[in-house]
């Protein structure tokens, strides 16, 4: 039986399509979960949202996450350190994770970027302690709970720290079982099809924490199955020293040699690019995502995110982990990246749209997905609206495609949709009982943090 929703009266309808159309007081139309119909004329159908007053834009699209993060956020010891320093020592507490832990903080981080008009998270996982073989299964349950689009991936350590690596012993895993976890992941969860609300990725960590070999076996694992690649790169001046030195290569060069670029790959950060660099990446379809707010906080530098969009380079936006944001909402890191560019940059910056962009088309092409990240008939019912009669809006809806970048929103969305269903409603989550699963999620902290 179709279930069909509409929205009826929308002041603002941004459409983040190939036109960057605006549309004024339309009616938007959905059965089971796709968009059938923009029309000036009222729509019935089983549930009808009233749309007066306000915008509606696309859903937005996480590209890069470490949900697990959320129960190390805003700790004293670590929170004036630089990445590897701060990696080695949080290191010392992941390594103590479980199920109940990525179960908690997955529900908390998903539903925080729900709260603020995320549509579909992709989440980079690759700590992994003896023992804990179903935590990606454990992110997808919770992400079928809340009723968000995922990408999970199958991340991976394999260099520990007495092999040359950062990562202690008791977190890093054979390549064999890395490559056996990966294929079941990806036969069991992974959805090719339009409109999927789950796919797989195959993403090591990072040049400094997997070996070559690692690296060579998931992007011939990952082609064989239809998957993409992704892992951290170019993100600090260290990693950079690393490379150079363990491999007589910059981060870039290394990764090329192992068969790492290509349109089926994306890189979180790209800070330190060089101008041949970038036009590698544009060259060969190998994707970016941008994650501002936690490269500010640990003092890895600054993305030259304006000369990857005049080169023609795939760049989504990311929040990053929750312990060097430190949060879950791609609203704020819309505009934190939008003031950072405009400091940076001047007129070259990226302007408040472009950054809206990159928070949904941008995103949903390194994810390799075309049925996402704007609104017109065909596409996934993914969106989100804004009551535009806010006090804190007064004066500011002159540019509603940009306002959430140069003016940025302070409290959650009004309603988030996701897959033609009413996630989010007047800021508060539909999915689950939102106190109870703080509640609990603050009880699990606990326990985890006295270990």
């Amino acid at each position: 039986m179709k279930q069909s929703l509409a929205v009826n009266n929308i002041r603002y309808l941004v459409t983040c399509d190939a036109e960057d159309r605006v549309l004024e007081h339309v009616n938007l139309y959905i059965e089971d979960g796709v968009i059938k119909d923009i029309t000036d004329k009222p729509v019935q159908a089983d549930e009808v949202l009233d749309g007066t007053g306000m915008c509606l834009y696309p859903g937005l699209i996480n590209a890069h996450h470490h949900l697990y993060q959320i129960f190390t956020r805003n700790l004293p010891q670590v929170q004036n350190m630089e990445l590897f320093p701060w990696l080695v020592s949080l290191y010392d507490l992941w390594k103590n994770i479980d199920d109940n832990v990525i179960y908690e903080t997955s529900l908390v981080g998903m539903g925080e970027l729900a709260k603020n008009g995320c549509t579909t998270c992709f989440d980079h996982h690759y700590v992994f302690p003896d023992g804990q073989t179903d935590l990606i299964d454990t992110q997808f349950h919770a992400a079928e709970k809340l009723g968000i689009r995922m990408h999970a991936s199958r991340g991976s350590m394999s260099l520990s720290k007495k092999d040359g690596g950062l990562p202690p012993d008791s977190v890093v895993q054979e390549t064999d079982d890395i490559i056996r976890d990966s294929q079941r992941l990806v036969e069991k969860f992974h959805d090719p099809n339009p409109f999927s609300m789950r796919q797989v990725a195959l993403a090591p960590c990072s040049p400094f924490s997997v070996t070559p070999d690692l690296m060579r076996e998931s992007a011939k694992l990952a082609r064989s199955l239809g998957v993409r690649l992704h892992t951290h790169l170019a993100e600090t001046k260290d990693e950079e020293k690393f490379t150079l030195e363990t491999y007589g290569m910059r981060p870039l060069a290394y990764m090329e040699s192992l068969g790492w670029t290509g349109e089926d790959v994306w890189f979180a950060h790209g800070i330190h690019f060089n101008d041949e660099e970038i036009q590698l990446l544009a060259d060969t379809g190998t994707g970016v995502v941008h994650c501002p707010i936690s490269n500010m906080k640990l003092s890895s530098g600054t993305a030259n995110i304006s000369e990857m969009l005049k080169r023609g380079v795939h760049v989504g936006l990311g929040v990053d982990g929750s312990a060097s944001n430190d949060g879950s909402n791609l609203l704020e890191e819309m505009r934190v990246g939008y003031l950072l560019h405009r400091l940076n940059d001047g007129n070259q910056a990226p302007s408040g749209y472009d950054m809206l962009k990159l928070a949904t088309t941008g995103s949903a092409s390194v994810l390799g997905r075309n049925d996402i990240g704007s609104i017109s008939k065909g596409k996934a019912a993914d969106f989100f609206l804004v009551n535009s009669n806010r006090l804190e809006l007064v004066g500011a809806m002159e540019d509603p495609r940009s306002v959430l970048a140069t003016v940025g929103l302070k409290s959650p969305v009004d309603t988030t949709v996701i897959n033609g269903k009413v996630v989010v409603r007047q800021g508060q989550l539909q999915t689950i009982d939102e106190e109870k699963t703080q509640y609990e999620a603050e009880q699990c902290f606990q326990k985890f943090i006295e270990k």
